[in-house]
């Protein structure tokens, strides 16, 4: 998890996706002693009423949990069997709702699906079976799926049989260690950087690599010792070869028995590589009246976790689905098109919006769901919105802090004044209130499908977990998830989507009324936190600064509040009254 450049949330074959942020990084991130008043919720709109008890009826956490579960028995990549067998049950699921094959679809049907073939670079990695069994031991010390990340994704398979070969511990595995080790015909176990290692294991005619990891803190490895987290090799057609990640428990296990005396083990490894298309499921509720402009959700399919991110695939398969009924029946008559997207982390989203400008230009918001499905009794994660870059991206303090995955702050250059972030809160705040769901936010960080709207210019927010203790690591699994979270998630989302997609002018304006009560309790939040930073010495000049940054984002946020409006739309009055109400909120007292 590095911090410059970014690195992805998701490795992908062994390598990392890498999105970088601006250079600018300035040190303003600001300390506060006393806690800042926490945002409140608003009373349900009159005109977002019906969509929002529409949806919240409907969804079902536990349908989508049946989903998930299913999906995340696989480990998923793209072209894989796992990666398929999730883009196919989903088709599934979109058929059973009522949504047809493009292919076949009339004119006049409104839900339509395709899946988008297209042919990959390398060859399609699956994982079958594996196995660590110290000789003379009756059980294997690790076994695939159990520990469903132990294959170094790009390992090739031993012999069926496997291959039993002494164990040569080269520690971090420097040079001098090689040197000093002969490693040929045997087994290599390291607890240093496994890639570079298992290159000059190999290269050193070793049988292969059993590698140690030392997890990031947040994973807790000291009581979770049975954990591995996924990660991956360089395919090499020259001298291929396998390496196996082995959990603490193991490696404790292994370098026990080794101070006894030598140490053989037993290794079976089974994988398989083809050449096979990746695939991206995109689904569709033709626009009543503005076909061509579209609200997308975005959820990645690669991965071998329950949390993530067979519960964005599940979530928004369920979505998919409530969202079909309620245009069936009525309750619901989407203007714009609203499109759910599931393929491959980051690389599909980009696709779908570079691919076609046409498509590109009416594509209005977007929304990723990565890790939605958490019980956070047992990871420890908070349900977060990532809100697009606004000042508590350059200012962190009070309620917003950066997660543990790791963030800086922004420049202000680097602020962009939108509605989105308060929009998709209330409908969170929303269901919180009926449910008492834990919702809070963090600033920008980016790393996951978000960031391809957001490179476009195109307001996006991701709805994700964190903290996890078990992030990328085979203890995510489904008894991690929770239906609750599940159901929480997909209502705010789904309704938040149908209210955009409608763009009436009773939606505008209740969505203007909502931001600037949102703008009044920022500012209003901003004046308690300045006042305590400088109670404790802080500047004055400072305060107000951010303070006139808060109001001016507020300000241009109005601006775009037309923007929800299928066609023209003349809310000149409101929106002056609303800047009225901003600036007076902003008023230093100070």
């Amino acid at each position: 998890m590095s911090h410059s450049p970014r690195v992805s949330r998701t490795l992908v074959a062994g390598a990392a996706l890498v999105w970088l942020l601006p250079a600018t990084w300035p040190p303003t991130a600001v300390a506060t002693a006393q806690p800042a008043p926490k945002r409140q919720p608003a009373a349900l709109s009159p005109a977002l009423a019906p969509i929002t008890r529409a949806v919240s009826a409907g969804i079902s956490g536990d349908r989508a949990f049946r989903t998930v579960d299913y999906v995340q028995r696989y480990f998923r990549l793209p072209g894989n069997h796992g990666f398929d067998l999730a883009i196919d049950t989903v088709a599934a699921l979109l058929r059973t709702a009522g949504y047809v094959d493009e292919a076949r679809a009339s004119a006049t049907d409104r839900l339509v699906f395709r899946i988008e073939s297209r042919p990959m670079r390398d060859l399609a990695w699956t994982p079958e079976a594996a196995s660590i069994t110290i000789d003379g031991q009756p059980a294997p010390l690790q076994s695939w799926p159990a520990n469903l990340n132990m294959i170094a994704i790009n390992s090739v398979s031993t012999a069926p049989d496997g291959i039993t070969a002494s164990v040569v511990d080269v520690g971090a595995g420097t040079d001098a260690a090689f040197a000093a080790a002969d490693v040929r015909g045997k087994i290599v176990l390291t607890a240093g950087n496994a890639r570079s290692v298992f290159v000059k294991a190999m290269q050193r005619g070793a049988a292969g690599v059993l590698a140690a990891q030392t997890l990031p803190v947040y994973n807790q490895q000291e009581k979770n010792v049975t954990s591995i987290q996924f990660s991956g090799i360089a395919r090499d057609t020259l001298t291929p070869g396998w390496l196996l990640f082995v959990s603490r428990a193991s490696r404790d296990a292994l370098t026990s028995a080794m101070q006894r005396g030598p140490v053989r083990v037993r290794v079976t490894v089974r994988t398989v590589f083809e050449r096979r298309p990746e695939r991206t499921l995109i689904a569709e509720i033709r626009g009543a009246s503005a076909p061509a402009e579209r609200f997308v959700y975005s959820a990645h399919v690669q991965e071998p976790g329950a949390n993530d991110n067979a519960s964005g695939v599940g979530t928004l398969a369920e979505m998919a689905r409530v969202a079909a009924t309620m245009v069936k029946a009525g309750t619901a008559n989407p203007q714009r098109t609203v499109t759910f997207l599931w393929g491959d982390e980051i690389r599909s989203t980009d696709r779908f919006i570079k691919e076609d400008s046409v498509r590109r230009s009416g594509v209005k918001w977007g929304m990723s769901l990565d890790m939605v499905g958490e019980n956070t009794a047992k990871t420890g994660g908070t349900f977060l919105i990532e809100k697009m870059p606004d000042p508590s991206a350059v200012w962190v303090r009070g309620e917003d802090k950066h997660s543990e995955w790791g963030g800086r702050p922004l420049a202000e250059k680097d602020i962009r004044p939108h509605w989105f972030n308060d929009f998709v809160r209330q409908r969170c705040l929303d269901r919180a209130a009926q449910t008492g769901w834990v919702v809070k936010a963090n600033p920008f960080e980016g790393g996951s499908d978000h960031t391809p709207f957001l490179n476009a210019q195109i307001p996006a927010v991701l709805l994700w977990h964190f903290t996890d203790q078990h992030y990328h690591t085979d203890r995510d699994r489904i008894d991690m998830v929770s239906a609750a979270s599940l159901g929480n998630v997909g209502a705010c989302a789904l309704t938040t989507g149908l209210l955009l997609a409608d763009g009436s002018r009773p939606v505008v304006l209740a969505a203007l009324e909502e931001l600037t009560r949102a703008a009044e309790q920022e500012l209003a939040t901003q004046k308690v936190l300045g006042r305590d930073t400088l109670s404790r010495g802080g500047n004055a000049e400072s305060e107000r600064h951010i303070i006139d940054v808060w109001r001016d984002f507020y300000l241009g946020a109005i601006d775009r509040i037309p923007e929800i409006a299928v066609g023209p739309i003349d809310i000149s009055a409101a929106m002056n009254t609303a800047k009225d109400r901003v600036r007076a909120a902003a008023l230093y007292g100070f």
